[in-house]
Formats: structure tokens, C-alpha cells, sequence
């Protein structure tokens, strides 16, 4: 017989996986009611009860089974009042509290309490186990589930104790259908107001085909939101190849048996209310968990249970992927996991450390739905409240990044004997240096003993900054920073000696989009450059910095109150015509408004409300900055420009007039607003900045189907460098090496600030606890050395300073070995690095702004383009040691020089396109050249004349680059030798010991 490919066909391979038999709904009465290999009863559809929606035989099987006094009672098989009574009171508490809750606590009628699902059994337990295994799980096939139209029939239902619990549609592509079929037959065949399709009826509707899985918990009509439930394939969306069979079997083999069905329904499916405050209306919402969620929780389970306390995780789950909800679902379940062969519980307490007051609501809510887990949950503040909760037995604490190390002060040694669990949400973002050491030495329990000696104090000190034995570490975060990778990542040792290290587990930014849990940021991207000329006002022509007086005249002209109203003028005006007019996310969109400072949001917020009341504009803007501000001559606040409170600014921009919100270093990151929809950006990003900054956009909703980005600043190169090594799996290319910290000492030993001596006699009061009157002394005595050094050896100190304290306090934590000479000269330096001065640097620009003015400002928007991103893994280099560099020699030029260099005005050159040029040498060119990684590595190692040689030759290669769209300006740098050395001498003199700075900005900090 041929191989069956219909849809039919499909459902025969799906029941029979389920019960081992293959069987079809016209023939199946000898296998009803017997549990066949594959675990699941074959139910009957005449069984089905269409006006209570339950499958009526087995709900009495299962309550003749376990509560046989129940079952007499409610008289299930004849029909009669009391069999009515009963399945209404049934329905009634479904339709209020859900199945989920229903199967979890029972329900009472009259005086019986009836239980409707036994839960999993605790091992050994057999009592347990005997009651689990009277749960009858039933898969029936072609359910005619309406009371109206009585032939209407679904694919596929699931029943836990007669109660349903899922529904499948099946489509197949070898019939030319596929899962969008299916979903297309929810939202216009399968009408939400038949019982089966209420809300809180079933847990989850699947729509199935061969290749793919979607799932949706609220079916209402077309406005059904269906979701993927895919394993991801190559790091996106989809499945992978399945040699054993169909790409989504793994849905009915691996998730729907009983132990993962049983699993979702205690452990993760939960209906969630909030009440709307000024409403009063509460909103329900039933929660069914992603593939990705359930996967990494189970996976991280599995793996604390088998190795113990004591390990490392780096979970990379993208914007979008529901991180909040799986570390709820995992600090849940980390409290009653017991270790194998022992009979204790592998973690004592978890401790959340986040900086989202969200997720604090969100694990309280998640737990209150768990009825085996009561009064577990604690919310610390203070140190009191750590310990007493401990005391207490809490099994959940929570607690801030910022609070963390005061709560954590005065925990005492009865903790040295607990196993932590420490979940940290957003990793990078606190888990270094004094934050760290705080918490380990608070959990290790260590005591004070007054005998200990400076040696003992020190191996103290030691031990406490790595990480713990007793804890785990749970580091959640979307864009790892390479010192979070190093710290919790898995190692993978390569063939040439080197250790990456990658994450536990990762959703990525890829696979986010493709499944349109998030939209690509990307997509709609427009640089708008900006050409302007300026004249010097005054008859002198005196010297200035030439270096940092550009920089100057740059943020002079886009600061300048004439710059700021024309480009207000092109947000309000491109808001209006291409977001309102075309009724994006239905007419609700909103947009943000990104400036780099306090003083230019307030510019740009007073700016867009004068001329929004110059078009008689319906619409608001509303402005968001931190703290106090003058402006004007007047103190000003947020609050004092809105009119409303703070607290109230991310509600107020969801309710008309406010649409536009103007802000300086304010929701930028956390910011979760499905409504934003257009994002205008006048501030410098990059790196993890500008992935945080842009993805704001991101949130999907289900009238949102693009976002647009115009951006003043930057340009498509930076941001697409940003965003690569976040689209996919982020991975460390090496490990750090522990003898930068030898070459730092080395190097700072050499200016003998300070002696051995003063190291250990310094080392010994700090740790004795003596009074600073007698440290002082000693650091006063270094910080005279230190003034007697040259201005660049200073510079070279302190920076070499700074970076020993930053490497010490990330690699003590992870090598297997202690230095205590490494520790000493880290106490010092601590002490001693906020008593040196900073090096004297006189500013040679200052006085350039109050001799020129702007003689002509204009914007031009570029083509939106789609930014696309490299389908690779991302890469980070280890932690640099950062250190580097003297002071800059001064490029003193007189001012009418700088203005004509400024202004690009080349001699006898003359351009066809002259803007465009100007902002190719100002701009594109230094930043493409200070890019260069050989330029990079010369300036870090090597003096300015090896640095100029590396300059050189890539600059040669940004103008081979340039040379297909820009041939005459690359005519020019070939031909003209004398435009060609003031070209070199320029970018050189606007990139030089750039790459350096860059380089130690982005290795502070996790």
C-alpha cells in the first residue's frame, strides 16, 4: 500500500505516536479505554459532552478509579439533576478560575472536595505514584465540538481526566497546506464563543503542519495571535532536520507526554490578571511557555540536579524572548529540586538580582499560582530583611543590583553551610568588582576572627573574590559583555590552545525577529547628514587645540538653537505625514526622541512644542530627563515642563495627546512600550549602547508591523558594527591572560610611587581596621612621588593604575590559583588611585566658540536602507588590560586655518558635490580609519611613528573602499600629492590614540 500523504494520514502518524495504534475514529471501540504502549488513551468523540465541553466517559472512569464515594455521588453515568448539577458547578469553576487552577486545586461541591488531576509523584514516594498513575490521558480524534452546527469537527483534541487540555490543526504540505492554513482555520472556522474555544477552557491551541508549530492560548476570532513553538534551526527561525522522522514530532514525543504535559501544568501555564488602576477593569491573560523557555529552564534543572552547587551559566536570551517569565518559572522550580541519590534539596535558598521592579511582580505572581509553594517569596531591602527571611526558611529572594552589596553587609558566618542559587538578570550590568566581593563574602559565612593574621586576612580576602562553592550562578543577559562571557560562560578548548567560551543556552536576536517576537530595528534605518559652513567674527587669528576645537565646533553646530528647530521641524513633520497619516500600529504609534544631553532634550522638547503649536498639531511631546536642571536662567525639572509627575511619564505616552517623548539618558534601556514606533536619534551610539537604544523599538504587538529609525548622528557602518555581534550566538574568541597582571605590576613597580615597604605597612593597618589618620600618611607620601613624575609618566601611572584594579577584580574571581602579592598591591592601589590628582592637561581650544558664528546650516535625509547583519556567530575579544598612553600633544593651528580646514575649502579643488565631500574627511573617513584594527593595535603598542605607518596604509584602504562611489575624491588623494598629505596629516591628527580611548572605554565594566 502506498504511503498515506494526506492530512488524514498525518493525523494517523500523530494519534498512533501518542497510543500505538492506528486505529481511526470509526473503528477504534476495542482499544477505547486501555492505555496502549504509547501512553495515551485513544478517546471516542460520541463521548465528548458538547454543552459542558468535557469528555464525559473518561472524567467518570478516573473519578470511579480514585474517589469512588465522589463518583456515587455526583452519578456521572446516568443522566439526571445531580449529574447536571454537578457539570455545572464543573463549568462554573473553569470558566471563573481556568482549567489549569481547576486541575491543580480540585474544587469543592457540597460537602465533597473533589480532585480532578493527581500530581507528579516525589520520588520514592509510592502512594503518589499509585495515585499518578489513575490519571487518565486521552487523545481523540475529529471532536464534533459545537452545539449549532453539529458536524463541524477538530483535528485533534487533548483530555486530562476528561478534562480538555489542548487542540491540534493539522495541515500538510504534501498537500499543499501548511501551518498559516492552520492558523487561517482557528480565526475564521473555529468560533470563540463555542464553549471549547473559551477563554481559560483549554490551555493551548496548536496549529501543525510537518515542518512547524504555532500556538495560541486566547482564540478570538481574526484578532487570534498565534506565536511559533519551534525548536530554531541555524540559530533563527524553524526546525532542524529530523533524521528519525517529521521536523515536528518533538511536539507530540517530547512535550506533550505525560511527564511534560504534567510539568506545563504545574509549573509553567498560569492565567495572569492586572487590574487597570483607573479602570478598574481587570485583564486576564493565560500564559503558555515558548519553546525556548521551557527548553532552557528544563535544561538548566537537569543540569544543577546532576553536577550540584557550585556551577556557572550564561544564559543569552535575546529582547523578546520572555526572560522575565523563565527566570520566574526557573527560581520556582530551583526550590524543590532535589539532588539525585540524596534526599535533600540541591539549592537552600535563590536569590534574585535584578534591576527591573517588574520582575519583582512578575515572580510573585507566578509563584501565588503554585499552591505546593506558599509564603516563599521575600523582597530585600535592607540587610535586616536578608537575614531575617533566611532565618526565616524564604526560599525566593529578591533583591536590586544597587541594594544587593548594603543588603548583603551583615550576614554572618551560619550561611557558610547554604547552597545559593543566584540568578542575575541583565548579567553584565552589576556582577563585578565591590558588587561581587560583597555578595561572596556575605553568602561564604565567613567569621572575624581577631587572632587572624595579615596573611590570614589577605588568603581571606582571596578566597572571597572568587566565585562561590556554595552558589550557583544564573547570569541572564541579551548582549554578553566579553567579561560576562569569561565569567559564566561554558569553555570550549580549541586545537590551536586557545578557550572560547560560549553561553549555556541562547534565544538569539535572530531567531527573535524571524519569529517576530521582536522586529528588526534594522529594516528602516535613515542617516540624515547635516553640511554647514562657519566664519570667524573677530580680526585676531589666535591659536587653538586644533584636535579638540573641532570636536567643539561639531557639538557648537548641532547644539545651535537655528540646527535644533530645523531638525525638530523634519521629526514633527516626518512623524505627522509617514506615522499619523499612514495609521501605523492603527493609528497608536508613538515615537522617542534621543538627544545626548539634559540641556539639548530640553532644547529639543521646547523646540517640537513651538512648532507643534505652529501646525496646530493634536499631538504633545513629553520630556525625560534625571534630577534637577537650569535652563534659561530657571531650575527645571521633568515634572515641571510635563506638568504631571515623573512616575506618570510611561503611562501618559500611551494615552493621547502624547506621542512623542524627547529624552537624555531615561528609558533607554527596560523600556518595554509595544506603541513606540519611530525612534529619532541625535546622540553618538555604539556598541552595546546602541543595540539597547534602538531596540526599544522592538516590542511587537499585533498592529505592528515595521519600525523606522531617523538618525542624526551616526551612521550605517558604526550601527551595523554595534549590532553584529549580538544577531546570533556571542562567543569569546580567547581567554584572558593572567599575565597582564605581571606586565601591570611590573610596570607600575617601575615608577616607585611606592616601596615594598609601604605596600605591606600600609596593607597591615588597613586590615587591622586602623583610623585613617594612620594611612594617610603613607598614601599622602605616595601621591608626593607621584607629582614629582612628568606629565605623560603620570598619565601612564594612573591609567595603568585603574587598569590593575579593573583586571585583579575580574581574574581573582575566576583563576584557580591565588596571588597574595596581587591582592596586596590591589589594596593599595584602591586606597591610592582616588588620592592622585588628575594629571595637569591645559585646554587649548578653550575661548574657539566665542570667535566664530554659523554662517549656514542645512540637513539632507539620505535613502532609508535595510542595515543587514553578517549570519554569524558574533565575536568578542578577551578583556583588554587598558592600559596605555600619555598625554596628547596640543595641534596648535591658528583659528582662520581651522575654519578653512573645517570647512573643507581645498585650495584651487573644486567639488562637484561639495557637502558630501565635506563630510566624508570631517566624518566617514576618521571613523572607518580609527576603525582599523592594525591602526588599533600600533597605537596600543607601539609610539606615533609606527602608529602613522599603520595610519597610512588604512587609510589608503577606507579610499580603495571608497574609490567605486566617491572616484573623485579618490582622484584627488592620488594625483594631488599636496591634498593628499593634508588629507593623511588630518585624520591622523582626528584619529590618533582614538582607538586607544575606545579601547579602554569598552573594557570597564561588565
Amino acid at each position: 500500500m502506498a504511503t498515506d500523504t494526506t492530512e488524514r494520514g498525518l493525523e494517523d502518524l500523530i494519534v498512533g505516536a501518542m497510543t500505538a495504534t492506528t486505529e481511526r475514529p470509526d473503528g477504534i471501540a476495542s482499544a477505547h479505554g486501555l492505555y496502549a504502549s504509547g501512553g495515551w488513551i485513544l478517546g471516542d468523540w460520541r463521548d465528548y459532552e458538547r454543552e459542558y465541553a468535557v469528555d464525559l466517559k473518561q472524567l467518570t472512569e478516573f473519578l470511579q478509579a480514585s474517589q469512588p464515594v465522589v463518583a456515587e455521588a455526583v452519578q456521572l453515568t446516568e443522566e439526571g439533576p445531580a449529574r447536571r448539577k454537578f457539570l455545572a458547578r464543573l463549568q462554573g469553576e473553569i470558566t471563573k478560575r481556568g482549567v489549569v487552577d481547576v486541575l491543580r486545586k480540585g474544587l469543592q461541591h457540597g460537602a465533597h472536595h473533589l480532585t480532578l488531576f493527581h500530581a507528579s509523584p516525589t520520588p520514592g514516594n509510592l502512594k503518589a505514584e499509585e495515585q499518578f498513575a489513575l490519571n487518565r490521558f486521552s487523545v481523540t480524534r475529529q471532536v464534533r465540538y459545537s452545539r449549532e452546527a453539529t458536524q463541524l469537527a477538530l483535528d485533534i483534541a487533548l483530555f486530562i481526566n476528561g478534562l480538555p487540555v489542548a487542540t491540534f490543526e493539522l495541515k500538510n504540505s504534501l498537500t499543499k497546506q501548511t501551518v498559516a492554513d492552520a492558523v487561517e482555520q482557528y480565526k475564521n472556522d473555529r468560533d470563540p464563543r463555542e464553549l471549547l474555544f473559551q477563554f481559560g477552557r483549554c490551555l493551548v491551541h496548536f496549529a501543525v503542519d510537518d515542518a512547524q508549530v504555532q500556538f495560541c492560548t486566547e482564540l478570538r476570532g481574526k484578532a487570534s495571535w498565534f506565536l511559533p513553538f519551534n525548536k530554531g534551526w541555524n540559530d533563527g527561525a524553524g526546525n532542524p532536520p529530523n533524521e528519525h522522522g517529521l521536523k515536528t514530532d518533538y511536539l507530540w514525543k517530547q512535550v506533550l507526554t505525560h511527564a511534560g504535559l504534567t510539568s506545563i501544568i504545574e509549573n509553567y501555564a498560569q492565567i495572569v490578571e492586572e487590574r487597570d488602576e483607573k479602570t478598574g477593569r481587570v485583564k486576564r491573560t493565560q500564559i503558555f511557555p515558548r519553546y525556548h523557555q521551557r527548553d532552557v529552564v528544563m535544561a538548566l534543572l537537569a543540569d544543577a540536579k546532576a553536577r550540584g552547587v557550585g556551577q556557572r551559566y550564561l544564559i543569552q536570551h535575546s529582547a523578546g524572548s520572555g526572560k522575565s517569565n523563565s527566570i520566574a518559572w526557573l527560581a520556582h522550580q530551583l526550590v524543590g529540586l532535589q539532588q539525585e541519590a540524596k534526599d535533600q534539596p540541591v539549592f537552600d535558598s535563590v536569590i534574585v538580582v535584578t534591576d527591573r521592579r517588574i520582575l519583582d511582580k512578575q515572580i510573585r505572581d507566578t509563584i501565588k499560582q503554585f499552591a505546593q509553594v506558599k509564603a516563599t517569596v521575600g523582597h530585600a531591602e535592607h540587610s535586616g530583611d536578608l537575614r531575617q527571611f533566611i532565618a526565616a526558611g524564604k526560599k525566593i529572594i529578591i533583591t536590586t543590583v544597587q541594594k544587593f552589596p548594603h543588603v548583603l553587609d551583615e550576614i554572618g558566618s551560619e550561611h557558610a553551610g547554604r547552597r545559593f542559587a543566584i540568578l542575575i538578570d541583565e548579567a553584565h550590568s552589576g556582577q563585578g568588582g565591590r558588587t561581587a566581593l560583597a555578595m561572596n563574602r556575605a553568602l561564604a559565612g565567613n567569621d572575624e576572627d581577631e587572632d587572624e593574621s595579615t596573611e590570614d586576612r589577605i588568603n581571606t580576602l582571596m578566597e572571597a573574590r572568587k566565585l562561590l562553592p556554595n552558589a550557583s550562578y544564573f547570569a541572564f543577559t541579551a548582549t554578553p559583555k566579553n567579561r560576562t562571557l569569561e565569567l559564566f560562560g561554558v569553555p570550549v578548548p580549541q586545537t590551536d590552545g586557545t578557550v572560547k567560551h560560549r553561553p549555556f543556552h541562547s534565544y538569539t536576536m535572530k531567531q527573535a525577529t524571524e519569529e517576530r517576537f521582536i522586529l528588526d530595528v534594522l529594516k528602516n534605518y535613515t542617516p540624515v547628514n547635516s553640511y554647514y559652513k562657519l566664519i570667524k567674527k573677530i580680526e585676531d587669528d589666535p591659536k587653538f587645540d586644533a584636535t579638540r576645537a573641532k570636536r567643539k565646533l561639531r557639538r557648537y553646530v548641532e547644539s545651535h538653537d537655528h540646527a535644533i528647530r530645523l531638525k525638530a521641524e523634519i521629526m514633527v513633520d516626518h512623524f505627522h505625514q509617514d506615522v499619523l497619516a499612514r495609521q501605523k500600529i492603527g493609528g497608536q504609534a508613538r515615537a522617542m526622541v534621543v538627544t545626548s544631553g539634559i540641556e539639548r532634550a530640553i532644547q529639543y522638547y521646547h523646540a517640537i512644542t513651538e512648532y507643534l503649536m505652529e501646525r496646530k498639531s493634536p499631538i504633545r511631546a513629553i520630556v525625560a530627563f534625571s534630577g534637577e536642571h537650569e535652563y534659561g536662567g530657571k531650575k527645571v525639572t521633568e515634572a515641571s515642563l510635563n506638568g504631571f509627575a515623573s512616575s506618570l511619564i510611561a503611562d501618559r505616552l500611551t494615552k493621547d495627546p502624547y506621542r512623542l517623548l524627547v529624552v537624555a539618558d531615561k528609558f533607554l534601556t527596560g523600556y518595554d512600550e509595544p506603541l513606540l514606533h519611530t525612534m529619532y536619534v541625535d546622540k553618538g551610539l555604539s556598541g552595546i549602547k546602541a543595540v539597547q537604544t534602538l531596540s526599544r523599538l522592538n516590542r511587537a504587538h499585533p498592529k505592528k508591523s515595521e519600525v523606522f529609525v531617523l538618525d542624526f548622528m551616526n551612521d550605517a557602518d558604526t550601527i551595523k558594527a554595534s549590532f553584529e555581534p549580538y544577531y546570533r550566538t556571542t562567543l569569546l574568541s580567547d581567554e584572558t591572560d593572567p599575565n597582564k597582571l605581571h606586565d601591570l605590576r611590573s610596570a607600575l613597580d617601575g615608577y616607585q610611587v611606592y616601596s615594598p615597604e609601604q605596600v605591606e605597612g600600609l596593607v597591615d593597618l588597613f586590615l587591622a581596621g586602623a583610623q585613617r589618620d594612620k594611612l594617610d600618611p603613607i598614601l599622602d607620601a605616595c601621591v608626593a612621588t607621584y607629582n614629582e613624575l612628568d606629565e605623560d609618566a603620570q598619565v601612564d601611572f594612573k591609567g595603568k593604575t585603574k587598569a590593575f584594579i579593573r583586571t585583579y577584580a575580574f581574574l581573582s574571581a575566576i583563576l584557580p590559583y591565588t596571588q597574595a602579592d596581587w591582592e596586596r598591591l590591589s589594596i593599595v592601589l584602591n586606597l591610592l588611585v582616588s588620592k592622585l590628582p588628575a594629571p595637569k592637561e591645559e585646554d587649548l581650544s578653550r575661548g574657539i566658540l566665542e570667535t566664530i558664528d554659523m554662517d549656514s546650516y542645512r540637513v539632507e535625509k539620505q535613502a532609508a536602507m535595510k542595515i543587514a547583519l553578517a549570519d554569524a556567530d558574533g565575536s568578542l575579544d578577551p578583556v583588554p588590560d587598558g592600559s596605555g598612553g600619555g598625554m596628547r600633544e596640543p595641534d596648535l593651528e591658528p583659528l582662520s586655518n581651522i575654519l578653512k580646514t573645517f570647512n573643507d575649502q581645498f585650495g584651487n579643488i573644486s567639488w562637484q558635490d561639495e557637502d558630501r565631500v565635506r563630510k566624508l574627511i570631517t566624518e566617514d573617513i576618521p571613523e572607518r580609519v580609527a576603525a582599523d584594527t592594525a591602526y588599533q593595535n600600533a597605537q596600543a603598542n607601539s609610539g606615533a611613528a609606527n602608529a602613522r605607518i599603520e595610519h597610512d596604509k588604512a587609510l589608503g584602504r577606507v579610499l580603495i573602499e571608497l574609490m567605486k562611489d566617491d572616484t573623485e575624491l579618490f582622484r584627488q588623494y592620488s594625483d594631488n600629492d599636496s591634498f593628499r598629505k593634508w588629507l593623511a596629516d588630518s585624520v591622523f591628527g582626528m584619529t590618533y590614540r582614538k582607538g586607544s580611548a575606545q579601547g579602554n572605554q569598552s573594557a570597564s565594566g561588565l
